[in-house]
């Protein structure tokens, strides 16, 4: 079974939570039994999560010797400059070494919903929303990679897992997606 979960903001990626007080998890969904995350989505990140109850595509999904493409919408601070975009695209050295290439791209708003909190504005400062396509999984990468380049993330949705979208989907809603084993 492979299900498609529009992680909301402020949601862990598991069933359970032993902090006081307790923060929402998967177990608030009403999702199918047996199933876990195939990887993770930060407390504070939204959009796309897949779960299984399969082992081995869930090692094919997260294993970063497989490759598979994850793409996010980062609304970060500042308004990219074509340099920053191409630092994004080549790689850029975190503290845990150099990432992978990945694919950087500056995004018109997308029509998404509402964050619940929103993100906060400033008049003074500018953002922007880009498109980037990893193929690695490291803990907090692409708010690391942006601040990296001098562009704080302050929003990140990830839309896409493989061949995978988010879709229709809003936040907290699931899909099971019969015979897309394959992402």
């Amino acid at each position: 079974m492979l299900i498609a979960f529009n992680k909301p903001f402020n949601v862990l990626c598991q069933f359970t939570d032993q902090s006081r007080p307790p923060r929402a998890t998967l177990a608030d969904f009403r999702l199918p039994p047996r199933v876990y995350a195939a990887g993770r989505l930060d407390f504070d990140s939204e959009g796309l999560l897949l779960l299984t109850d399969d082992g081995a595509l869930a090692h094919r999904l997260t294993d970063p010797k497989h490759k598979v493409a994850k793409t996010y919408w980062a609304q970060v601070e500042g308004s990219p400059t074509e340099d920053q975009l191409g630092q994004l695209a080549r790689g850029v050295q975190l503290n845990d070494g150099p990432t992978r290439p990945a694919r950087a791209r500056l995004l018109d708003p997308p029509a998404i919903w509402a964050r619940n909190p929103p993100v906060r504005f400033r008049k003074t400062v500018p953002d922007a929303w880009i498109e980037l396509e990893i193929h690695e999984g490291r803990n907090r990468q692409v708010r690391r990679m942006t601040a990296a380049v001098g562009l704080p993330t302050l929003r990140l949705v990830r839309v896409r897992i493989g061949h995978i979208g988010l879709e229709t989907l809003s936040p907290g809603e699931w899909r099971a997606l019969d015979g897309l084993a394959q992402p």
